[in-house]
């Protein structure tokens, strides 16, 4: 028998579960012949806006969160060339969408135990031409909400929530979305709530919610499906230089059924990430610490700090192992600064920023998703373990 044949199946990091739910729903979509924005996606709209506790008319869902950043931006009419605080260990995308939007990226360091912002970081990054705070809820952790509020009301500063790994925590008993003037959500592949590609904007204001609806179609003042639905044709008129942002029908046909397990899904999340608490305990790495009392954690990212000095291996050498045993891994993320764009664009570079610098570098996200089974959370424990030396 071949190597091949004997080989376990690889386990993709980040695999969704899709169920016969959306399966059949998208079937139904391609069958009906609406596939582009239409009832799918005002349905998973309304839904969203009840699970967040907010009104229809404060939700809008686009094709990503980098979209929604982009628009929220825009709409919140922040003066060209005004500087965004943020995080430097993100993806790319947080920083793009400030660059799109005509801003300023200016980065705050992390607190090394949360690795969110540092809210003493963000006061001292504050200079005259700050204008916006854009926390990033790291790996489902809430940012400390009431200190970056309290920094946003003292300086009049808009506030940007990037909730891309957060879209089930909560902070204080509240929804992380509804603290700042707007909230982004991702849908992406890998995400808690998964749509293949896709976003949701959910804004304070109605008035700016109902401007970020039109930046992300063309301006349009109508969409597709109010121009050519059974009511008979409407014109629209264009309002804005717009954006092609809109979400279509079939992402929306999974979105609604990912939408009605997110608490099972959540609670099996849960589970694992208690599991690897477990066994991992007594590993010479860094696990995530523990959620704060006040805080409903996301569960997203389950990241561990692999330190050569500590653990006798680099935290490359054990991605390669763990591929090597068939396991898919993630790096979420080296810090913005260490990439050449930024560091051309800007002259940044990773020491200025210690703490993301540090995790950056060390980080090493392994398999978490509903779709695991417990053989598959077993394989992933003695495999870190094995490599390990434990």
């Amino acid at each position: 028998m071949s190597a091949e044949l004997t080989q376990p199946p690889f386990l993709v990091f980040g695999a969704p579960q899709i169920d016969e739910g959306e399966i059949d729903e998208v079937v139904a979509c391609l069958r009906s012949g609406w596939l582009g924005t239409g009832p799918r996606v005002a349905q998973f709209e309304r839904d969203f806006a009840a699970f967040r506790g907010v009104q229809d008319t404060q939700v809008a869902a686009v094709n990503s969160c980098t979209a929604a950043l982009h628009v929220s931006m825009l709409a919140a009419d922040i003066e060209p060339g005004s500087e965004v605080i943020t995080t430097p260990l993100t993806f790319c995308a947080t920083v793009n969408a400030i660059l799109h939007a005509g801003l300023v990226p200016v980065l705050a360091d992390v607190d090394p135990l949360t690795q969110n912002i540092d809210p003493d970081a963000i006061e001292a990054a504050i200079t005259p031409r700050t204008r916006a705070i854009l926390p990033v809820h790291f790996a489902g952790r809430p940012c400390a909400m009431d200190q970056i509020m309290a920094i946003a009301r003292k300086h009049n500063l808009v506030v940007i929530e990037d909730c891309a790994h957060a879209v089930e925590a909560e902070f204080d008993g509240r929804p992380l979305g509804t603290f700042g003037d707007f909230g982004c959500f991702s849908f992406y592949v890998t995400k808690n709530l998964v749509t293949g590609e896709g976003g949701m904007i959910l804004g304070r204001s109605e008035d700016q919610l109902a401007r970020a609806r039109i930046l992300a179609l063309h301006g349009m003042s109508k969409d597709a499906w109010h121009r050519f639905g059974d009511k008979g044709y409407k014109h629209y008129q264009v309002v804005e230089c717009g954006f092609k942002y809109n979400m279509m029908d079939l992402q929306a046909a999974i979105g609604l059924h990912q939408l009605a397990r997110v608490e099972q899904n959540w609670r099996r999340r849960s589970e694992i990430w208690q599991r690897y608490d477990e066994a991992f305990a007594q590993l010479p790495i860094t696990l995530p610490a523990l959620a704060q009392s006040n805080t409903r954690h996301g569960r997203h990212l389950y990241t561990v700090m692999i330190d050569a000095k500590q653990c006798g291996i680099e935290r490359d050498e054990f991605l390669e192992a763990m591929n090597a045993a068939r396991i898919g891994t993630g790096v979420h993320y080296l810090s913005i600064p260490e990439h050449p764009y930024y560091q051309q664009q800007f002259s940044w570079r990773p020491e200025q920023w210690p703490n993301a610098m540090k995790l950056g570098r060390e980080t090493v996200s392994i398999p978490l998703s509903p779709a695991m089974s417990d053989g598959d959370v077993g394989r992933v424990m003695d495999a870190t373990r094995r490599i390990l030396g434990a």
